[in-house]
């Protein structure tokens, strides 16, 4: 299995609110991206509006219901409606959370966090290596947004998803936003963690804003995707394109929608970036 081939430009997420929009003009728009669980249906607008993206542009299918850290098995079913709509779309890449968010019967629409220790390590694997075997294609698995730590945790982050990626030959889904939210709220530092992650293991990054809650203790930073990428995941991100090159890379905004040409603006300040990145690489050799 190989990395996902998305091309190593800026991407956005797909938006119905944006459909005219885009197809007036999505200059310098490199891919999309869509959720899985929003087009698990037979038909209608989503899939008719999903199929004209598609036409033109490389996609990305990004899950948020498989539970991969989930105790319990995979929802079979869950993972059936998958297959289709990836075999319909025949996407360059699918996702998923490092994460869980059902128990039995019941689904949490939250990503949970989950303790690292070799017993969950091995669960993940198994459900990844499943995943995989069911779509007939490689994921990519991405790093979670956290807001708390587990005593019962023994392995670093980094570790834990590099050794995944080891074992099951998946790819890693980097999201820049993700890793300064959950290195501010644990008092880490966030480029000591991207040092620590083999990049050549990535393929894709994301970036989204995040909101700030003012606690007693401080400030907690809660990943929102409902505001423009922040100053400091901006250097993070030129940091990691610095090191690595260029990498395909979604900005997600899925919450408080902006106007198309605001989007398209985080997009292309995405673009300047992986630019500079592809220069550097040009330079070096």
């Amino acid at each position: 299995m190989t990395i996902a081939p998305l091309p190593p430009l800026p991407g956005v997420g797909f938006k119905p609110e944006h459909f005219a929009a885009i197809r007036a003009d999505a200059a310098g728009i490199g891919f999309f991206e869509v959720h899985a669980e929003n087009y698990m249906g037979a038909g209608g607008l989503p899939h008719a509006q999903l199929a004209a993206i598609r036409a033109d542009h490389a996609l990305s299918i990004h899950g948020v219901g498989l539970s991969i850290g989930g105790a319990r098995g995979l929802d079979r079913d869950h993972l059936a409606r998958l297959r289709l709509l990836c075999d319909r779309y025949e996407p360059e890449s699918f996702s998923e959370h490092l994460a869980w968010s059902s128990h039995g019967a019941e689904y949490l629409n939250d990503l949970l966090p989950l303790p690292y220790t070799p017993e969950t390590l091995q669960l993940v694997c198994d459900h990844v290596d499943q995943v995989q075997t069911a779509l007939r294609r490689p994921m990519l698995l991405e790093n979670p947004a956290t807001y708390l730590r587990f005593a019962q945790s023994t392995i670093p982050e980094t570790e834990f998803l590099t050794e995944v990626a080891r074992r099951t030959g998946c790819g890693l889904l980097l999201d820049v936003n993700n890793v300064f939210v959950s290195c501010t709220n644990d008092g880490t530092d966030p480029r000591l963690w991207l040092e620590r992650l083999p990049l050549h293991l990535v393929g894709e990054i994301h970036l989204g804003g995040h909101d700030v809650e003012a606690l007693p203790s401080g400030p907690l930073l809660i990943d929102s995707h409902g505001a423009a990428v922040a100053d400091p995941v901006w250097a993070l991100f030129a940091a990691v394109v610095a090191r690595a090159g260029p990498l395909p890379t979604l900005v997600e905004w899925d919450n408080d929608l902006p106007e198309w040409s605001v989007l398209a603006a985080e997009a292309a300040r995405a673009g300047e970036i992986l630019a500079a990145g592809r220069a550097g690489l040009a330079r070096a050799s």
